[in-house]
């Protein structure tokens, strides 16, 4: 299986990191899963999120895809809340169901970032390389976009296009 899936992480499900994503799933297939759409509280010590959306949807991700890209808004110089959100409930795997967190080995992670303008800061990437890192899993890239006046330009599209190629060259 070397399937794909997009993480769309937004505040926002049908805004510019939202077309950013069309723009990528039109010339490659991937499949959505829109954050936005789903029940996910914030990590604590005593598991009270247990029954949310989490669990279920990691177990999910993981029997269905080998690759996760994560794409989400530059928000405060760094990853979307409700993104944050979901990589600290990735401690859920990691005590309380194991088995589970364990099968993310050896699968790929990549991420996209959407803005405004064409100036993300140095470091933007490191939670996700490092998240892949930790957890045993390939991290494929990233790749930054921009949408001015509602458009992606001809760069930006460049930018997908050979991201795709870079994901589904390194995914195979």
């Amino acid at each position: 299986m070397n399937r794909t899936v997009i993480i769309q992480a937004s505040s926002r499900s049908d805004g510019d990191t939202a077309e950013v994503v069309k723009y990528l799933t039109s010339i490659s297939g991937y499949d959505i899963i829109d954050l936005n759409t789903k029940n996910i509280g914030h990590y604590d010590y005593e598991y009270r999120n247990k029954d949310d959306d989490f669990i279920p949807l990691m177990t999910y991700i993981i029997d269905n895809y080998d690759t996760i890209v994560f794409a989400t808004p530059v928000y405060w110089y760094t990853m979307s809340g409700i993104l944050k959100v979901f990589f600290d409930r990735i401690s859920d795997l990691l005590r309380t169901h194991k088995d589970t967190g364990r099968r993310l080995r050896g699968k790929n992670m990549a991420m996209i970032s959407a803005s405004n303008h064409d100036d993300l800061k140095s470091g933007f990437s490191m939670p996700f390389e490092e998240s892949a890192n930790y957890l045993g899993m390939q991290y494929l890239g990233d790749v930054h976009t921009y949408i001015e006046d509602g458009v992606i330009n001809s760069d930006v599209q460049l930018r997908l296009q050979n991201f795709n190629k870079t994901i589904s060259k390194q995914s195979i």
